[in-house]
């Protein structure tokens, strides 16, 4: 996983653009009215939701927003339609397999922008199946491995429920059963550790390896998933070589 390890890092790095500061507060906002519909408004009893709460402030998002995507997902404010959380499966070009997390309040237009994306570039919309059997879902942690100890993160993480550590390219990532989510992600606070990223993802069973300038065309379509506005995160199973991402570093 070092080539998606990388990428992520240097995403994470360049930052959201202002151009896509809206779009970003947009999932962000989504991601906590959803929380707030499923668990209630109580942020001490509400898990998921203190968790999107933090990742929005962490991203600045201003304190009005996030108060009104609560009240959205609680019901105070009726304005927009309902969010739901809906998981499509396809394939990019070249048999690459993709999950992508979607969170809407219209999910016809959002299948159809997810179709237009795939098949654009190669690739085509799948069945609900076909596809996910190609992935666990787990739970996903990043550290900044700066000033860390890696064993006593290591051992750390082992006593919260991690079932795999690893540091790459000055970051530490633990993968762990989803049902250990909550309890691992207490325990690294409790210690003093602050995730660069916290979150649930499909991980490959099995990475597919392409030529070169493949895998950038995979992972242009991948970017033009991402950028749809009801797009939370795509998962893939492509190898991202180090030679792709250092031709996607200067594109």
């Amino acid at each position: 996983m070092s080539g998606h390890s990388k990428w992520k890092t240097i995403k994470r790095k360049k930052g959201a653009a202002d151009a896509k500061r809206g779009q970003l507060f947009t999932r962000l906002a989504k991601e906590v009215a959803i929380a707030a519909r499923e668990g209630g408004s109580d942020m001490n009893s509400n898990f998921k939701l203190r968790l999107a709460v933090e990742r929005a402030r962490k991203e600045n998002m201003p304190k009005d927003n996030i108060e009104t995507a609560i009240k959205k997902g609680t019901g105070e404010d009726k304005s927009g339609g309902a969010i739901e959380r809906i998981t499509y499966e396809g394939y990019a070009s070249n048999g690459i397999a993709v999950m992508v997390d979607c969170l809407t309040e219209n999910r016809n237009r959002t299948v159809a922008e997810i179709r237009h994306a795939l098949t654009h570039g190669g690739g085509n919309l799948a069945e609900v199946g076909s596809v996910s059997w190609q992935f666990n879902h787990v739970a996903y942690f990043a550290l900044d491995a700066a000033g860390k100890d890696f064993d006593a993160v290591f051992e750390l993480a082992v006593e919260g429920g991690a079932d795999d550590i690893s540091s790459d390219d000055g970051t530490i990532e633990i993968f762990a059963p989803i049902d250990s989510f909550k309890a691992l992600t207490d325990h690294l606070k409790s210690a003093g550790f602050e995730a660069l990223e916290a979150t649930l993802q499909f991980l490959p069973k099995q990475e597919i390896s392409l030529e070169t300038e493949k895998t950038i065309k995979v992972m242009r379509i991948i970017e033009e998933l991402e950028d749809l506005d009801d797009v939370q995160a795509v998962f893939s199973n492509l190898h991202i070589s180090e030679d792709a991402l250092q031709k996607l570093e200067v594109r």
